[in-house]
């Protein structure tokens, strides 16, 4: 990808077309296949493992499913159900079977969606063994009476679940964390946006010249992979992580949408906050009552990482969550590119963000710098206003993200009028903020 900006929604939407046949979860050969194609993006990120069995927190690394074909053929010899058709049409993680069943039988085992009736669920069983398929409902009404033929094909054995890491090292030792997860199957928005706008993003803060922080980028498995990331980070993050964010459902079109950390009270949320008023005044704000992506380990006790999310649709509040109608035409290059947009604007903050103490005292005249009409005429001067209200706040304490919001201006407008200020002698920028005015 090329720094020009304007690429990036529909080079991102390439990646998703090329990523969304694959059979991922969270283990197996799905994942290191992702990984693999990003890693040929992002070369320097690292693919590691964590063995099956290992113990991480309450939980443990499950088995390494691997699945090669699946179907239902009818009495006939019919295959009425395919694998190889749709992915989502095995139960993540259903273990071997070859029998034949009565049509009551098989319907223990079936799942579908009587208000959607086009539309295959997505369900899985990583924790109990179980098999299962998941159709539609217009599949299931078709079922008649009879003898089924059940085969799965898969395999589950101790093996490793993968994840893939990316440090990319700035003039600080104190870290952003971007995290998203590389575990589900054919699902556009809920699985493949988070991926391809996280990479998109590391490239692009690949380009920086001298960055401020330090960036850890991850693709780990929903859950089990945040998990164990924590389990063998989780003391180094707590002292290092200084904002981050969960990167999930970022490719559609219809909303933007902001979940906080467990008390909101972070800079991480409030960046989130700023982005947002200031992108779409209509975006939906949800609580933390609402998680239910990996925010729910970064932000646990004991752990209490500066977590925020941006979304657009956010999971489980749009119509085709977790079904096959999440596919390829529900996310857009241009979707792709507001995520991409918005949690770029939420880095540039970061990277930015200064305290300001003004270098005058009492109101400097704007016009000797060219910032402001010598002459005193009916008009409004915007711009003159703008600096004059950003200086009135430049007392040490107030850094660049809290003056933007207590001017109700956007911080990227407001960043270049604060440097040519600096140049201009008028303003001095400081990382910490000054206690005594």
């Amino acid at each position: 990808m090329t720094n020009n900006l304007d690429t990036f929604g529909e080079t991102m939407y390439e990646w998703a077309t090329d990523l969304f046949p694959i059979c991922r979860s969270i283990t197996g050969p799905g994942v290191r296949e992702t990984l693999f194609y990003i890693k040929n993006i992002l070369p320097d990120m690292k693919i590691k493992e964590v063995s099956s069995g290992t113990k991480v927190f309450d939980w443990t690394v499950p088995k390494e499913w691997t699945i090669n074909s699946a179907y239902i053929e009818d009495s006939n010899g019919k295959k009425i159900i395919d694998f190889k058709i749709n992915n989502l049409h095995v139960v993540g993680y259903s273990i071997p079977i070859d029998q034949y069943f009565t049509l009551e039988e098989l319907c223990e085992h079936l799942y579908y969606l009587p208000d959607q009736p086009n539309a295959i669920p997505y369900v899985t069983s990583y924790y109990k063994e179980h098999w299962g398929f998941c159709i539609t409902y217009k599949q299931f009404q078709m079922l008649k009476s009879g003898i089924y033929h059940v085969v799965i094909d898969s395999e589950l054995k101790s093996g490793v679940l993968n994840y893939g890491e990316l440090v990319i090292r700035g003039d600080l030792d104190e870290e952003v964390l971007l995290s998203t997860y590389v575990c589900h199957p054919s699902m556009a928005n809920n699985e493949l946006s988070g991926p391809v706008v996280t990479t998109a993003l590391a490239q692009w803060i690949q380009s920086f010249v001298n960055q401020r922080y330090t960036y850890r980028i991850i693709f780990v498995p929903e859950t089990i992979g945040s998990i164990s990331y924590l389990s063998i980070n989780y003391k180094y993050l707590k002292r290092k992580v200084i904002a981050g964010f969960n990167v999930t459902c970022v490719g559609d079109d219809r909303c933007y949408s902001y979940l906080p950390s467990r008390f909101g009270k972070t800079i991480s949320d409030d960046i989130a906050l700023h982005v947002l008023q200031n992108i779409d005044v209509k975006f939906k704000r949800y609580t933390w009552l609402d998680r239910g992506s990996d925010e729910r380990q970064y932000c646990s006790p004991g752990v209490d990482l500066p977590i925020a999310t941006i979304m657009r649709s956010k999971y489980g509040e749009y119509p085709e969550y977790h079904t096959s109608l999440d596919d390829l035409s529900l996310i857009t290059p241009k979707g792709l590119f507001g995520g991409f947009t918005a949690l770029r604007r939420a880095i540039e903050i970061l990277e930015n963000n200064y305290y300001l103490q003004a270098k005058k005292i009492c109101e400097p005249q704007l016009g000797n710098y060219g910032l402001y009409s010598t002459l005193s005429i009916k008009k409004y001067d915007e711009s003159g206003s703008i600096i004059s209200n950003l200086l009135s706040y430049c007392d040490g304490t107030n850094s660049i993200l809290e003056i933007s919001n207590f001017i109700n201006k956007p911080f990227w407008k407001i960043k270049p009028i604060v440097d040519k200020l600096v140049d201009l002698e008028l303003l001095d920028k400081f990382v910490i903020k000054k206690t005594t005015i």
